[in-house]
C-alpha cells in the first residue's frame, strides 16, 4: 500500500475515532503467581485473533513497581514493549486540560463558574452560557468540531494537513448547543479544546507552556509533550490498525495531531502517565475544594468506557470495579488504545496501553475482553493479587 493510500485510510479510520521510574518487567518465568496470571491474560488477549500486536501495564504499589507487557513494540523488529516508550495517549490528554484548570483555579484566576461569554467573547453568542465546569464534565453541549463535514473533509484531503489548533471551533461556530448546558451529559472534543482556550486567554500564556510548567514540571514528568506534526520520539510503540486475515499495518505517523491538541495529542510514555495519573487522582497539584469540586459525579463513561461502572467528573472518571474503585481516564486514536487509573489517594495506580485503536463502535467484543482483563488489573491492583 503506498503511503498516500495508507494516510488516507488512516484519516478515515481517525474521524470515525474522534466521533466516537525505571520499573523492572515482570516475566511468567520470574514473577510471583499472581502475577504470571496476569501475564497470561495479557498474552492471550494480545495472541487473539484481531488483538493488538502490543500492549504493556504498569502497576505502581507501596510496594514497589510491576510491568506486565505482551507482544511487540514494533511488528518490524520484534521488539517488546518498554516503559519508556512514547506512545500516543489519545483522550488522556483530556486529564492535563483538567489539571492546567483546575490548578487555576486553585491559584484564582479561573473560576468553575466562569463562562464562555465572559473569558472567550469571540466564541459564538449562543455558546457564552457555557461553564468552564459544563466543559470539564461534558455537559456543555457543544457540537464536536470532530464531527463536522469540514473538518473531516480537511483530514482526509490531507491527513498532514496543519489545522490552526486555537480555529478548531470554528468548524462548528454556526451551530447551535446541542442541548441546554448543564441538563445532558455528551463527551465532546470540543470541551478541552475550548478548556485551553479559556486558560491561555486568563494567562495569556501558550497552552503548551501552561502543561509544561503546571503540569510536566510538578510531577516529573520528562518525556510528555504536546507537538503539532506526526513524528514520534523515539523509542516509541507503534501503533497499529489490525484487521485479520491482513498483517498489521503501522499508522503511528500517518496523521498529524495538529487537529486533535489539546483534546488528544499529547505523546507520553507508561512511565510518565504513572507519574501523572499517581499525581492526577490525589490532587496534588490543587488543593482539597478543587478536589472536592472534581469528585461531583454526574451520569457518564469516558471513551471507550472503563473498567465497571462509570460515571464523570471535571476531568476525571470513576471506575467502580467489583474489587473497589480508581479515578482515571480512557482514550482511544489511530493506533492506541489508554487506560490511565489510580486510587483516589494516588498510591495505588494502573497503566495499561494497547497499540490499536479499540472502541465499541469498531470492535465490541474486543472492547468487552479488554475491559475484562483491565478490570482483573484493578483487581490485582487493589488486592495484591490476580483474579
Amino acid at each position: 500500500m503506498s503511503l498516500r493510500r495508507s494516510r488516507l485510510r488512516a484519516a478515515s479510520v481517525l474521524t470515525v475515532c474522534l466521533t466516537a521510574l525505571a520499573p523492572a518487567t515482570v516475566t511468567a518465568a520470574s514473577a510471583p503467581p499472581g502475577d504470571q496470571a496476569l501475564q497470561r491474560q495479557l498474552d492471550a488477549f494480545v495472541r487473539h485473533s484481531g488483538g493488538p500486536p502490543g500492549a504493556i501495564a504498569v502497576l505502581r504499589t507501596e510496594n514497589g513497581t510491576r510491568v506486565v507487557r505482551a507482544g511487540v513494540a514494533d511488528v518490524g523488529t520484534d521488539r517488546r514493549p518498554g516503559s519508556g516508550d512514547h506512545m500516543r495517549i489519545a483522550s488522556t490528554a483530556k486529564a492535563f486540560s483538567g489539571a492546567v484548570a483546575l490548578t487555576l483555579v486553585d491559584r484564582g484566576a479561573l473560576d468553575l463558574d466562569d463562562t464562555l461569554g465572559e473569558r472567550l467573547p469571540q466564541l459564538p453568542d449562543a455558546w457564552s452560557s457555557v461553564t468552564l465546569r459544563q466543559l470539564l464534565n461534558h455537559t456543555s453541549g457543544l457540537p464536536d468540531y470532530s464531527r463536522s463535514e469540514g473538518f473531516i473533509a480537511e483530514l482526509q484531503a490531507d491527513p498532514l494537513h496543519h489545522f490552526d489548533s486555537r480555529r478548531l471551533l470554528d468548524y462548528v461556530a454556526d451551530q447551535p448547543l446541542l442541548f441546554a448546558p448543564g441538563t445532558q451529559y455528551r463527551y465532546s472534543n470540543s470541551d478541552n479544546i475550548a478548556v485551553a482556550l479559556m486558560a491561555e486567554a486568563v494567562t495569556r500564556r501558550p497552552y503548551e507552556g501552561l502543561l509544561r510548567g503546571l503540569v510536566y514540571a510538578p510531577l516529573g514528568l520528562r518525556s510528555t509533550s504536546l507537538p503539532q506534526g506526526n513524528r514520534m520520539p523515539a523509542p516509541y510503540l507503534h501503533g497499529y490498525t489490525v484487521n485479520p486475515p491482513a498483517a498489521p499495518e503501522d499508522v503511528s505517523e500517518v496523521i498529524g495531531m495538529s487537529g486533535v491538541w489539546a483534546s488528544g495529542g499529547i505523546v507520553s510514555t507508561p512511565a510518565d502517565m504513572t507519574r501523572f495519573i499517581r499525581g492526577y487522582a490525589a490532587g496534588r497539584l490543587y488543593g482539597g475544594q478543587a478536589v472536592q469540586q472534581q469528585r461531583q459525579w454526574v451520569e457518564g463513561a469516558s471513551e471507550p468506557a472503563g473498567p465497571g461502572r462509570n460515571s464523570a467528573g471535571l476531568a476525571v472518571f470513576r471506575y467502580e470495579t467489583r474489587c473497589g474503585v480508581v479515578l482515571g481516564h480512557t482514550g482511544n486514536t489511530l493506533g492506541y488504545t489508554q487506560l490511565i487509573a489510580a486510587t483516589p489517594d494516588g498510591r495505588r495506580s494502573l497503566t495499561f496501553s494497547v497499540t490499536s485503536q479499540i472502541t465499541q463502535s469498531s470492535d465490541a467484543k474486543g472492547l468487552k475482553r479488554m475491559r475484562a482483563v483491565q478490570e482483573n488489573f484493578v483487581c490485582a491492583l487493589l488486592r495484591g493479587g490476580s483474579q
